[in-house]
């Protein structure tokens, strides 16, 4: 019964003593937030306990809160200043880099306008996002085909040839083709050196030197810009028909014309071009090219109609340089496609010709088409057999 009757106030102490620890700690913590009392004006102040408040007798000023300039107050104070402070001119410096427009003698657009404050913003971007974003993306999309080509290899083809062959491209889009290439080859190279030329050719070539080089690079850059775009047009006019959208480019792009499907598996059917060769030239030549081409004409300043301001100069160039760093890396592996990624693609853009076990296992539906009568397998005119009299005599 002592130990029954012992269970409720054990019971109700434990309740008494959790209440008492929850109002020991209330008080606690209300005395905590309370400030403490002031010390004595004569009272020594103790750094540990008081530590100094830098900053502490700012007082904070809205910054949209603009006040009315008096610019003839101004004047006075300055004129007063230069009596008790010779030499004092940061007034003069802070007018010049106001961004506001003052008497200049020399033609031109913003020629009153000695310093342009929003050009350090640009030159901070180009700097450091464009050169750091764009410098590590250059680098790391090779370093991506080379590891799929460690993995994959080269596209060999199945089937053994058959020595027929088929006309895949024209000399005129060859020859296009390849101005397009040597054109873009030449201001991707000439673009880089500009670019990120500073941080690996200077340091082993010298100022000199280097100054020399991208003086050349950038006349040429300036020269082939309009000659890539002129065939960039002339590509698209070529090709636009053979690049619309069809049924089966969603499945292609899924599994990568096959290569994700499996080792033995059959590549996805496609037309003359699949849908990878499709994203190269709506993205990177349609796109890219024509934003590369259109900021180009705009830093070459052969656009008419348009005011160069500073401004419009440095939008230009930030385009410009994105859609490059865009472009090359989509170049990237299209090249590595168009050379050691696949047998018998090279040969095709520099002879023209395709074995038909080539576009059967690459471009089904081409070669079904083909067959079937719809495209011609010779297209373009096929060279004139020599003339009896330049034949070699049989012996």
């Amino acid at each position: 019964m002592t130990r029954a009757s012992g269970g409720p106030s054990v019971g109700t102490s434990w309740k008494h003593l959790a209440m008492a620890l929850l109002l020991g700690g209330a008080a606690a913590l209300a005395c905590a937030q309370q400030p403490a009392s002031a010390p004595a004006a004569n009272a020594p102040i103790n750094p540990a306990v008081q530590p100094a408040q830098p900053l502490s007798n700012i007082v904070s000023e809205n910054v949209f809160d603009v006040k009315p300039r008096d610019l003839a107050k101004e004047a006075q104070d300055q004129a007063a200043r230069r009596t008790t402070q010779p030499g004092n001119n940061a007034p003069v410096w802070r007018e010049v880099n106001s961004d506001q427009a003052n008497y200049a003698s020399l033609p031109g657009l913003e020629a009153g306008v000695l310093i342009q404050r929003t050009g350090q913003k640009w030159r901070l971007f180009r700097n450091g996002v464009i050169t750091v974003w764009g410098g590590w993306l250059v680098v790391l999309v090779p370093l991506a085909i080379l590891a799929v080509f460690l993995w994959k290899g080269t596209i060999r083809l199945k089937e053994t040839p058959t020595g027929r062959k088929i006309e895949r491209f024209t000399p005129t889009e060859r020859y296009v083709h390849w101005t397009m290439a040597i054109s873009f080859v030449t201001l991707g190279v000439s673009g880089i050196a500009m670019l990120w030329g500073k941080h690996f050719l200077l340091p082993l070539m010298g100022h000199q030197l280097f100054g020399w080089l991208t003086y050349v690079l950038k006349n040429l850059h300036n020269l082939v810009g309009p000659l890539f775009t002129v065939s960039i047009i002339v590509a698209f006019v070529l090709w636009v028909s053979d690049n619309l959208p069809r049924r089966g480019d969603v499945q292609w792009l899924l599994t990568l014309g096959g290569m994700l499907a499996g080792e033995h598996s059959a590549e996805v059917p496609s037309h003359r071009f699949n849908a990878g060769e499709k994203l190269w030239f709506w993205g990177g030549l349609v796109m890219f090219g024509l934003i590369l081409s259109a900021s180009g004409w705009v830093l070459d300043r052969i656009v008419p109609g348009v005011d160069y301001y500073r401004s419009t100069m440095q939008l230009a160039e930030v385009i410009h340089a994105i859609a490059a760093v865009g472009m090359i890396c989509l170049s990237l592996g299209h090249i590595y496609m168009g050379t050691i990624g696949m047998e018998g693609a090279y040969r095709a853009m520099r002879e023209g010709y395709v074995d038909e076990a080539w576009a059967k296992e690459h471009h089904e539906l081409w070669y079904d088409d083909i067959k079937a009568g719809k495209i011609p397998a010779q297209r373009s005119q096929p060279p004139a057999p020599p003339a009896p009299s330049e034949q070699p005599a049989k012996t």
